[in-house]
């Protein structure tokens, strides 16, 4: 072809149908990840989706490349919603609803938990910056909330992100899973600033 050196393709966009077929596989697989307490057999991702086991594998030859894809939408959707809560809702509840959205991020992961702990071991799939993607986000948040004197100015991003990821953990099962939401609220009001 015009354009193409010897022994070069160019990477197209794939076909309309292969992308809805992928985005209804990943969709499917969120599910059935957030409902499941283990792994999920792949053969019923597919069901769900509505697609063969051959689409399925066509498009994620490993569980872990569809987990990994699962995490990475997942991941752009949450840091993608700080900007759309802080255009409907003041910083301060902007940051309580963004907190909401990254513990159900985070309880969302156990039906895919072994896979992604033993894929990041391996490096078998690598999610790159998350905790930095998260500190922006909550970032953009802070900012926000200091700008408009309602979250204090000297809170840092990464601390917060790194105390919200304890307070998962912390509450991730048994007695106490019902303790997130009091330790989220507590947590925004540790960030408005000191009354005078």
């Amino acid at each position: 072809m015009a354009g193409e050196k010897s022994g070069e393709k160019t990477a197209r966009a794939p076909r309309a149908d292969a992308q809805r077929n992928r985005d209804k596989l990943v969709r499917a697989a969120r599910a059935a990840f957030a409902d499941a307490d283990g792994p999920v057999p792949l053969e019923d991702i597919a069901r769900d989706a509505g697609v063969g086991v051959g689409t399925l594998y066509r498009n994620f030859p490993t569980r872990e490349a569809l987990v990994e894809a699962v995490y990475a939408s997942e991941l752009a959707a949450l840091t993608d919603s700080a900007d759309e809560l802080l255009e409907r809702h003041p910083p301060d509840v902007a940051l309580r609803a963004w907190m909401g959205g990254y513990a159900r991020f985070f309880a969302a992961k156990r039906g895919m938990a072994d896979t992604l702990r033993a894929g990041w071991a391996s490096g078998r799939i690598a999610t790159p910056n998350t905790r930095e993607r998260l500190s922006v986000a909550m970032g953009r948040i802070l900012d926000a909330g200091a700008a408009a004197g309602v979250l204090r100015a000297d809170a840092d991003p990464y601390d917060v992100t790194t105390m919200l990821l304890g307070s998962f953990l912390a509450t991730a099962s048994g007695d106490n899973a019902d303790r997130i939401d009091p330790m989220l609220d507590l947590l925004v009001d540790a960030l408005r600033p000191p009354r005078a």
